[in-house]
């Protein structure tokens, strides 16, 4: 048996992922051969894999960074159960990148012991497989009302048998009582698991947090292991990066005179809103997460998203005042550009008896296509060419179709085959493909293109970005982290022979 890890984390978005990307990087230029694993995530962002065979399966897109931060091809097993949220209260169960059923938090607890035992399963098969898989928490293990049951934390934990690390996000406050708090929640046999701590983004005087790290270390037996600082330019495939209002990174200034301002309806239901981040990456080019119809008329180029509800985010562009201001900058003639869910928005009608079940529904009428759900999801990893002959690449999950189009309208995409894919209806397209812009020379077209019908002439398009290796220089940059902001030789020893005998840490609720 291989060695491991479970990178737990205080809350949500503490940095389980971001932590669990630097481990795997760090290992990797160590030369083990390392995977990374989720056990169950949550999250409407996914990234299509392909097996041997060609069968495509969806997992989250961190695992899929972690991945590529581990040196290896993405695989199904890394996270073998994702729950994409359709509402408030359903989510589609994804087992082994395979969608297998609807559930509600209610029914979600009969399918739980087929979803635990098939996890377990899998770390089993993957620890036979690599030296070391590194495993990433949800949410926080001190979630003490879900523990029954648990196979994603402390649940997982016990049962493979993980030393653990708890990360704590010191930027939202009170970090040393949310260590303490969530080690002093567990029970004896989970708090014996859990072998140390991370404070993750960190600004200031070392000096003044020294202390602190003593006093955590008194109060519970178990060392601080390092202290990552706060960097801004990690921000590609973060989920927290996608909130409402917010610049996506840190824009480059413009080559040319002139700045590109993008505007992302940051949709309820937002699905592979991480596309719009390789936009993001081109200097000059301005990428705001937007719910606000003031900010779409001001944006130069529009951009609505994929949707895990397209029905029901295209009702809350309607009821938000969104739908009008998108009509309005398309009749204005500057560009307006449709994702996935986005795409089939801006049809004329929607035929819908999978997802809503809301039967036809008239779309915002900008291309002139119906889309029909079907009760199969294309799951595939795709390549063509656009623009006569500019290579595009990207990867496609979505149960919707085009079922007609009149007149036939010019498609953005073709396959290799000469298939069309996509429509371009003057200043308006679409496409189903997520990760398009990822291709360097694609994107430099559409944005180029997109400026002049925005009448930015002074806007000059970057002749030397490169996607991949951003991603590689934040990946890289993770691994620094680790590398030199933590106890690595603990942190070794950790996945090696596992927790040493730790104290139990006595508390009672109230």
């Amino acid at each position: 048996m291989s060695g491991g890890l479970l990178v737990a984390g205080t809350t949500s978005d503490a940095g389980k992922s971001a932590l669990t990307a630097g481990i795997c990087r760090w290992l990797h230029r160590q030369g083990v051969k390392v995977a990374p694993f989720k056990a169950q995530n949550m999250s409407n962002n996914s990234a299509v894999v392909v097996d041997s065979a060609g069968r495509g399966g969806e997992i989250g897109r961190a695992q899929a960074m972690q991945a590529a931060a581990s040196g290896v091809a993405a695989d199904v097993r890394f996270n073998p159960v994702l729950l994409k949220p359709g509402s408030d209260r359903s989510s589609q169960v994804v087992l082994l990148g395979e969608a297998i059923d609807t559930v509600t938090a209610g029914n979600y607890r009969a399918l739980r012991p087929r979803l635990a035992e098939a996890v377990f399963d899998t770390l089993a098969a993957l620890r036979a497989e690599y030296d070391v898989v590194v495993c990433e928490g949800a949410g926080s293990p001190a979630e003490i009302n879900l523990r029954e049951g648990d196979f994603v934390n402390m649940g997982l934990a016990r049962r493979a048998g993980l030393p653990a690390i708890v990360v704590g996000d010191i930027d939202r406050g009170g970090v040393f009582a949310a260590l303490f708090g969530t080690v002093a929640l567990l029970e004896p046999a989970d708090q014996a698991l859990v072998a140390g701590f991370v404070v993750n983004k960190f600004r200031g005087d070392p000096g003044l947090l020294a202390p602190g790290l003593d006093m955590i270390r008194e109060a519970t037996g178990r060392p601080v292991l390092g202290v990552l600082p706060w960097r801004l330019d990690l921000w590609l495939d973060a989920e927290d990066s996608l909130a409402y209002g917010r610049v996506l990174g840190r824009p480059a200034p413009p080559r040319g005179a002139e700045w590109l301002r993008v505007a992302v309806v940051r949709l309820p239901r937002v699905s592979n809103a991480t596309d719009a981040e390789a936009l993001a990456t081109e200097p000059g080019v301005r990428v705001r997460l937007t719910i606000e119809p003031a900010e779409v008329a001001d944006a130069d180029l529009v951009v609505l998203p994929g949707s895990k509800s397209t029905v029901d985010d295209l009702a809350w562009l309607r009821e938000t005042g969104l739908a009008d201001a998108v009509a309005a900058h398309a009749a204005s003639g500057r560009p307006v550009l449709g994702i996935c869910g986005g795409f089939q928005m801006l049809g004329t009608r929607i035929h819908d008896e999978v997802e809503s079940r809301r039967g036809t529904v008239p779309g915002l009428g900008l291309l002139p296509v119906e889309v029909t759900f079907g009760a199969r999801k294309t799951l595939a990893q795709s390549a063509g060419v656009a623009f006569g002959s500019v290579p595009v690449r990207g990867y496609e999950i979505h149960h919707g179709y085009v079922s007609r189009a009149d007149p036939s309208p010019e498609p953005l995409i073709r396959y290799a085959d000469g298939r069309g894919e996509g429509a371009v209806a003057g200043n308006v397209f679409g496409t189903h493909w997520h990760g398009a812009f990822e291709s360097d020379e694609f994107r430099r077209r559409f944005l180029t293109e997109a400026a002049r019908l925005a009448g930015r002439a002074g806007f000059v398009v970057a002749p030397d970005t490169v996607f991949a290796a951003a991603r590689e220089r934040t990946l890289d940059l993770l691994g620094d982290l680790v590398e030199e902001h933590l106890d690595t030789d603990a942190l070794w020893r950790l996945i090696e022979s596992g927790p040493p005998s730790l104290p139990e840490i006595k508390a009672t609720l109230a």
